[in-house]
């Protein structure tokens, strides 16, 4: 069975899965993931926003030894690169908010400022027989 790492930050299991943020009635301010309290004015009024699903990288690494803690996905041999990349999502006036999140490339040389990204659910660890799934952006 498939289950996912942080089930409340996404639409998944939808086809065309979303990631789930918030915006400030008062400011306008956009989060990822959703929060109670805007950051920018402290206004408790913020209303659940579905993200776009497509955007463009920004920038981008390569994750090249298993994070610290609170990480929970492979390590030691298990473990392999991942491409990491901060992608502003929706284009031009409906460009919304910048997210980081895994890609799909991990090879720099396929990756391009700018190129366009979709979230996609990858698979991400085996807990108990079940496979943990996470978000990342992968090129279109």
């Amino acid at each position: 069975m498939q289950m996912a790492l942080a089930p409340d930050i996404s639409t998944w299991p939808d086809n065309e899965p979303r990631l789930i943020g918030s915006r400030c009635a008062l400011c306008g301010a956009t989060t990822f993931p959703a929060q109670s309290r805007c950051p920018r004015c402290s206004s408790a009024e913020m209303a659940e926003l579905l993200l776009p699903r497509r955007g463009t990288l920004i920038a981008w690494t390569t994750q090249g030894f298993p994070p610290g803690p609170p990480y929970r996905g492979p390590t030691g041999d298990l473990f392999e690169p991942f491409g990491v990349g901060l992608v502003q999502l929706g284009f031009g006036d409906d460009a919304v908010i910048r997210v980081e999140g895994r890609l799909t490339e991990s090879d720099p040389a396929r990756l391009e400022f700018g190129m366009e990204v979709e979230l996609v659910m990858v698979p991400f660890t085996e807990v108990d027989g079940n496979e943990i799934v996470t978000f990342a952006f992968q090129p279109v």
